[in-house]
């Protein structure tokens, strides 16, 4: 990097990846003095890129907001780090908008060297997902997690458009992506409580400018858990169980059941619609338990328990 052109890219490309930067800082990671530092950032506004400079004892530069930046320079690791990483989104469904994801991918794709574009197709022809592909599943608009996002970080109220219900006023806490959807966490004015909704179920957002104060600690990703653990179904499970919170949470998310340790042992609760389900996990989970309540369970439990009996004394078939 000994050429004075590519130390001005260089430091191009440093105020893109850092919000700001001081001289200090550019002229140690470019090699040169602060003097030479101010020189570039002259040489950067000549060529039309809006810098901004921070006066004072610790003044530094940035680039102005909103300022549509140049084509990224990107090395054959990084492209292809790029690329994966929007054909695992795309899988999973962290996409927001499909269309986007495979714009970019296809710009990418069209600068690749010919060698580096045939090996990484054939990566992409030997992936294979252990998880459904989210094809058919209704994705937010870029624009809605955009809005949402500013606003959860800037502690600023937004109304929401939301399906079916109208406008609403919504105090966000988070962006949660749970289950191959993204949802909005936060406190809803017009039900007074803290609620979560579908971010593909909003059609718009949009802030008000009123401020509010978040809940301290507030934690939106083990909010949601709870939340989809305490689901209205027709059953509420108490077991107690002889094991460790580490051993059963590899087995039961957190969105599926809650657990907590007491003077008995470990205490699972949850909502559960059908018992035959529940006869089946706990069996599953492989260590002893006291199921509390439903009493149905019970009965469930000794059912599968039998059921299983029965297939393990079938005679072999001979080949």
């Amino acid at each position: 990097m000994a050429h004075p052109a590519s130390r001005v890219l260089a430091m191009l490309e440093l105020l893109q990846a850092h919000r700001r930067m001081t001289v200090g800082d550019l002229a140690g990671r470019l090699g040169v003095d602060e003097r030479t530092v101010r020189r570039y950032a002259t040489t950067l506004s000549d060529l039309g890129i809006p810098v901004t400079a921070e006066r004072g004892r610790y003044g530094g530069y940035r680039l102005s907001p909103g300022f549509r930046l140049p084509p990224l320079m990107l090395t054959g690791d990084e492209a292809v780090a790029v690329i994966l990483g929007l054909i695992a989104a795309r899988q999973i469904g962290l996409a927001a908008e499909t269309p986007a994801a495979e714009a970019a991918e296809a710009k990418i794709n069209r600068v690749l060297p010919a060698e580096l574009a045939d090996r990484l197709a054939g990566l992409r022809s030997a992936l294979g997902f252990t998880r459904a592909a989210a094809d058919g599943q209704d994705t937010p608009a870029s624009q809605i997690l955009l809005v949402v996002g500013a606003a959860t970080r800037s502690y600023e109220r937004i109304v929401i458009t939301y399906r079916d219900t109208g406008d609403r006023e919504l105090d966000p806490y988070g962006l949660v992506f749970h289950s191959g959807r993204w949802y909005a966490v936060g406190l809803d004015h017009r039900s007074g409580e803290i609620r979560s909704f579908r971010a593909d179920r909003i059609a718009a957002a949009r802030p008000t400018g009123v401020l509010f104060e978040p809940p301290p600690g507030f934690d939106a990703v083990a909010h949601l858990n709870q939340q989809w653990a305490r689901r209205d179904y027709r059953w509420r499970v108490e077991v107690l169980l002889e094991a460790s919170i580490a051993d059963v949470r590899r087995r039961v998310p957190a969105s599926v059941a809650e657990l907590t340790e007491t003077d008995r042992g470990l205490l699972l609760t949850c909502q559960a619609e059908h018992l035959d389900g529940m006869a089946q996990m706990l069996a599953g989970l492989g260590h002893p338990f006291i199921v509390l309540a439903p009493p149905e369970l019970k009965a469930e439990i000794s059912r599968y328990a039998a059921r299983l009996t029965e297939w393990a004394g079938r005679p072999s078939v001979s080949p």
